[in-house]
């Protein structure tokens, strides 16, 4: 999805995601578009609620109120979607961003999908896959946690190890070199090469939810670098650099 004038719309499942990483989710979701519509569904009178609250005002998040009227029955699921349906049907944006880790917004995902507009996940790792893939692009809380800091303080020992786990991140299973190696094939042009981007999106394609950043690497760029079988090549169009990459 390119970003351009792209309008989006973040419902959150209150019940189900964690206050402490919306700021984060708000900046992730900004990279594909503007967030017009945003929305924290709960029962705002129960204590769970109020890690939410305060940030209400500073993120520009609308509470919507969502009463539990049975014992041991949850609301939200079904508010959210009957308000996410009522936006689809508006065309008042041009994708959705789901933050749940629910398998019960599978269904929403796919109907979004079937209606060719964009649709984002945000949950943690214990999401269900059929939710997953059922996004164009899930990405994982995870991966959007602050990472550990070296600090002065530390020993040389302290260092290594940590050198050594980073290095144990970027240890690229079986399964992800053979994905990166279907992007690519799906990418290539008549010279054998392919926009970074171009393969990013095709993996998104493949799997909605591969991220670079839970590898190790900040971006795709420093992926493909590391990896000894591709050879990142700067291409720089009118001062901007659009890096492509080919097979060695």
């Amino acid at each position: 999805m390119e970003k351009q004038n792209n309008n989006i719309a973040i419902l959150v499942d209150g019940d189900n995601a964690q206050a402490k990483l919306l700021d984060k989710i708000l900046e992730e979701v900004s990279k594909y578009g503007k967030v017009t519509i945003r929305r924290i569904y709960g029962d705002w009178t129960t204590p769970q609620m109020n890690s939410w609250k305060d940030l209400l005002n500073d993120l520009s998040f609308s509470p919507m109120q969502k009463f539990n009227y049975t014992s041991g029955k949850n609301s939200t699921d079904s508010s959210l979607i009957i308000d996410a349906m009522d936006i689809l049907h508006n065309k008042s944006v041009d994708g959705f961003c789901i933050v749940s880790s629910d398998s019960d917004y599978t269904g929403l995902a796919k109907r979004i999908r079937e209606e060719g507009i964009f649709v984002m996940g945000v949950g943690e790792k214990k999401t269900p896959n059929a939710f997953v893939q059922s996004c164009e692009i899930f990405t994982y809380c995870e991966t959007l946690m602050p990472k550990v800091v070296t600090t002065k303080g530390e020993s040389a020992n302290s260092k290594k190890n940590a050198q050594s786990e980073d290095d144990d991140n970027k240890a690229l299973t079986k399964r992800e070199y053979k994905l990166i190696d279907r992007a690519f094939d799906m990418s290539v042009n008549e010279e054998v090469e392919s926009y970074i981007a171009t393969v990013g999106q095709n993996l998104r394609k493949l799997d909605p939810s591969f991220d670079a950043r839970d590898y190790g690497f900040r971006n795709l760029t420093e992926m493909f670098k590391y990896l000894k079988t591709y050879e990142v090549i700067n291409n720089n169009v009118k001062g901007l650099n659009h890096p492509l990459v080919k097979k060695k």
